[in-house]
């Protein structure tokens, strides 16, 4: 069992995870990620899947008058 892991959103470092009792605890280093700082997450699936949703939200949306390739 894990004790403490990187967590990453994409590629961008947004964290750590450390093994408490009841789960992990989530540390964030990503400003953007300091709403789920400190929270517990019963199992590092649903840290990581909880990050992921994050992350999508934060992505800004494509700009439509770019030129595409």
């Amino acid at each position: 069992m894990l004790e403490r892991f990187v967590v990453a959103a994409g590629r961008k470092t947004v964290g750590v995870a450390v093994r408490v009792r009841g789960g992990y605890r989530f540390f964030c280093s990503d400003p953007q990620f300091q709403s789920i700082d400190s929270r517990i997450y019963p199992r590092a699936r649903a840290l990581a899947r909880h990050v992921a949703e994050l992350a999508k939200g934060l992505r800004p949306a494509p700009d439509p008058r770019a030129k595409k390739p």
